[in-house]
């Protein structure tokens, strides 16, 4: 039997770009219906979502090259360029909404045609929250900030979708026109807080943040079944780098151990945490625990203010 190959996550970048193409002609076809700022506000934002796809599938396509002579370690940071360039363009789409709001506010224009404008961007609406739920659902499964980040900005989407909605619903029932641009300005406001989180999120990759506090407890149950017959462990240290994790440890045995015996050792360990999370770059370093120079390094087990070294 033929064996189908799961999606990879290139792949869900291309329903991303999909999606948003979809949803830009729809959402300026219901703003020219309309005439509504709010609609306005909405496909400018797709169009954010546009280049934000596009930029995920360049920087996918460049994290899943293998290492190199000039890259060791590999491209896995390339998603947080896309993460960071998404969120940097979510606030221009932001200031260029509220530039065009502040404008209706001062130069009112009634809107037209509500009801084919509320159908138009529904649907609208329910294209990119199912693409959402897809792209979160894999980049959980992938490990790819990429994915989640413009799954969880496809989101943000629906949100501001919905608050134009009711706008224009708003405006329908009362009569005043000047809802339809303050909803857009708190739309704007929204979308704000949204690239603010994914440039936060973006600065603790690019800086190197500790693994998840479940990784973390993970690699400490695997190093403590090992830790018997005098072998102990310190200087922990882990990092995450898109989807690969890196971890390095001190492996301390006593010194009659023979060197074949000590790397047996470490490559279990190295094994077991790469079987218990896939994509995992284990470094071990072994030393004699009897020698008090084995434990000159013992600073790095100190945690930090924040209590993210994952030291054992």
């Amino acid at each position: 039997m033929e064996t189908i190959a799961a999606p990879s996550a290139r792949s869900f970048a291309l329903l991303s770009i999909g999606a948003a193409v979809t949803t830009i002609i729809l959402k300026f076809g219901a703003y020219k219906l309309t005439g509504s700022v709010g609609l306005l506000s909405d496909a400018l934002e797709s169009q954010v979502n546009l280049v934000a796809a596009l930029t995920a599938l360049w920087a996918l396509t460049l994290a899943a090259k293998p290492p190199d002579a000039g890259h060791a370690f590999g491209y896995s940071k390339a998603e947080y360029f896309s993460s960071a360039l998404e969120g940097l363009l979510i606030l221009v789409a932001a200031i260029s909404i509220m530039v065009a709001a502040i404008d209706r506010i001062y130069h009112p224009q009634p809107i037209e045609q509500i009801g084919w404008g509320l159908v138009v961007s529904m649907i609208a609406a329910a294209i990119n929250g199912g693409v959402a739920m897809i792209l979160l659902r894999a980049g959980k499964r992938l490990r790819s900030i990429a994915l989640k980040a413009d799954g969880h900005h496809l989101l943000t989407d629906v949100w501001t979708s919905i608050g134009v909605l009711i706008g224009l619903v708003a405006v329908q029932i009362t009569n005043l026109q000047i809802l339809d641009p303050v909803i857009a300005i708190g739309v704007a406001a929204n979308i704000v807080w949204a690239g603010w989180r994914l440039l936060r999120e973006t600065g603790s990759g690019l800086l190197d943040a500790a693994l998840s506090p479940a990784d973390l407890a993970m690699i400490n149950e695997i190093l403590q079944a090992h830790q018997q017959d005098g072998t102990q462990f310190h200087a922990l240290r882990t990092r995450l780098a898109g989807s690969r994790r890196f971890v390095s440890v001190h492996v301390l045995v006593p010194g009659q151990w023979t060197v074949q015996k000590g790397h047996d050792l470490c490559d279990r360990i190295e094994l077991e945490i790469a079987r218990a999370l896939p994509g995992t770059h284990t470094i071990t370093h072994l030393e004699p625990s009897e020698d008090p120079l084995s434990w000159e390094d013992s600073e790095l087990d100190r945690p930090d203010p924040e209590g993210s070294s994952g030291n054992l």
